[in-house]
């Protein structure tokens, strides 16, 4: 694992890990494609003698086509879902949950 090279500074895990203590983050919600990230993680904030949030991790939200839907790629913001009127509801669905309970 790299924490740090010359030509880019800190590594995204080294960072992370350093800001969610700095801002006091308890809880952590990502995409499954970052499980494996999140063991990285726990060992840097230990060895580092840092909290280490709750991790949460959800089913990638993909479009009709199967590709994940992903910022980078200039995915649609959950605003822009709630503008077009979706509802928790289907929001609740794209990304594979049960409709909440009532």
């Amino acid at each position: 694992i790299v924490l740090a090279r010359r030509d880019i500074g800190t590594s995204y895990h080294l960072a992370v890990v350093v800001d969610d203590a700095a801002q006091g983050i308890t809880e952590v919600t990502r995409g499954e494609d970052l499980f494996e990230a999140t063991a990285i993680h726990v060992v840097l904030q230990r060895l580092l003698g840092l909290p280490t949030p709750a991790y949460h991790h959800h089913r990638l939200i993909r479009d009709s086509a199967g590709r994940r839907l992903a910022k980078r790629d200039d995915a649609r913001a959950l605003a822009k879902y709630r503008a077009d009127r979706a509802t928790p509801a289907d929001i609740r669905q794209m990304v594979g949950l049960s409709p909440a309970a009532r």
